[in-house]
């Protein structure tokens, strides 16, 4: 029986690399000059945005989105906390990163997939991951095109399809 796996993952050296050509950017730029913004990569787990006054915090942010998006790391990766009031009228903001699909949106993905009403398709979470099986290609490649076009608040990735 065809199936695919649905996941929702990211390449962490490109959300390096971003991370580090927003630090070389922010410390050539002219409007970054004076503001001490720096942004910092927490392990797999988080950015760290510090800057000196909030516009700039989100300025440094728009700026790590831009190499994100050239980078073709989804922004749907990102999930942004709250701004906070740092030490001396600086501002700094913790950015986790959303790796994986959560037990919530296995269900929600799950009852999206059978509402689709797709002869023969069956999907079962594993883990981190969602298994759809089928009868045949056709439909499965159907079923891929529905998860594409539908926003589920992650990004997700189709691999592993086996005939």
């Amino acid at each position: 029986m065809p199936s695919f796996d649905v996941v929702s993952q990211f390449d962490v050296q490109e959300v390096r690399n971003a991370v580090d050509q927003t630090a070389r950017e922010a410390s050539t730029r002219y409007d970054f000059k004076g503001t001490d913004s720096s942004i910092e990569l927490n392990g797999e787990e988080a950015i760290t945005l510090r800057s000196g006054s909030e516009d700039r915090l989100h300025a440094l942010r728009t700026v790590l989105e831009e190499k994100l998006v050239k980078r073709k790391v989804s922004l749907k990766v990102l999930d942004p906390g709250k701004v906070e009031e740092a030490a001396g009228g600086s501002a700094r903001q913790t950015i986790a990163l959303r790796a994986g699909i959560t037990s919530d949106k296995a269900r929600e993905l799950n009852k999206f997939i059978k509402g689709l009403g797709v002869k023969g398709i069956q999907s079962q979470t594993q883990g981190e991951q969602l298994r759809v099986t089928g009868k045949s290609r056709d439909s499965l490649q159907e079923v891929i095109a529905a998860l594409r076009e539908g926003d589920f608040e992650v990004p997700l990735q189709f691999e592993n399809f086996r005939d």
